[in-house]
């Protein structure tokens, strides 16, 4: 489900892409210093490692090769290369950043281990899929009202042990990092109408459009209508996403300490 890539840009990669200005800003990396993006996807966080970091080179790594054909086309001034996150071989670097990955790695505590081996400063976000992450909570609460078995896909109880303040603290911690920090970064998220909300939960990219391609036509119709009927009848519909954001250093080498980000 996470090989394409144009599916996974009107899902939510327009909404990351918010996020990580936001990230970039608060993590406060100096210029000149060399950036590992892993498990990088279509280039989101990426191009913004590029844009607002004056990084010495940056570096996506991702197992998707769907997704890294995409990365490649916006942006061609960045390497990207086949990697998993949980086993980063000999790359090095002196930022490692991952931006929506640790929800979907089968061992979070590895990978996070993983980047802190490889570099002296570490940071990542995460959505709040609890209650922060809006689009998705009204799809899954709507999912459930009509078919209960959804619960075992929601992601705000699938990735409880991740998607949260503590649990990422608690990642960094036991990953031996220090000068842990975490904060929340709220974006607006804007549907033109409602078929500007809709349309992308049918791509198949995602954990709930691949739920929602499995059903019969006649129960993704009925959750359609269901969130019809919760969200305004006319655009534009004006929600929010949530994300946990968390950095910390190996052996006190932080970045520099920056403000809390910037509310958009």
């Amino acid at each position: 489900m996470w090989d394409l890539g144009d599916a996974y840009e009107r899902y939510v990669g327009r909404w990351s892409r918010l996020v990580a200005v936001e990230f970039l800003r608060w993590l406060d990396v100096p210029p000149g210093r060399t950036w590992l993006d892993v498990g990088c996807g279509t280039g989101v966080l990426t191009e913004a490692v590029l844009a607002h970091t004056r990084p010495a080179a940056v570096t996506g790594v991702d197992p998707s090769e769907g997704f890294l054909d995409r990365a490649r086309d916006r942006v061609p001034d960045a390497g990207f290369a086949v990697g998993d996150a949980t086993d980063l071989g000999e790359r090095t670097a002196d930022v490692v950043v991952s931006g929506l990955v640790l929800t979907f790695v089968p061992d979070a505590a590895q990978a996070v281990g993983e980047f802190a081996r490889v570099a002296p400063c570490v940071g990542s976000y995460v959505w709040d899929y609890a209650s922060g992450m809006r689009m998705m909570r009204l799809f899954w609460d709507a999912a459930k009202d009509v078919d209960p078995a959804a619960a075992a896909h929601d992601e705000g109880l699938r990735f409880s042990d991740v998607s949260g303040a503590e649990p990422l603290r608690a990642l960094w911690t036991g990953a031996g990092l220090h000068d842990v920090e975490v904060t929340g970064i709220v974006v607006p998220t804007v549907f033109r109408d409602f078929d500007d909300f809709w349309d992308p939960f049918l791509g198949g990219t995602g954990a709930a459009p691949a739920y929602a391609a499995k059903l019969p036509p006649e129960q993704r119709d009925a959750i359609r209508e269901l969130l019809r009927s919760r969200l305004p009848a006319r655009g534009p519909i004006e929600l929010t996403a949530k994300a946990w954001a968390v950095r910390g250093s190996r052996g006190g080498t932080a970045p520099r300490a920056g403000s809390r980000p910037r509310r958009a």
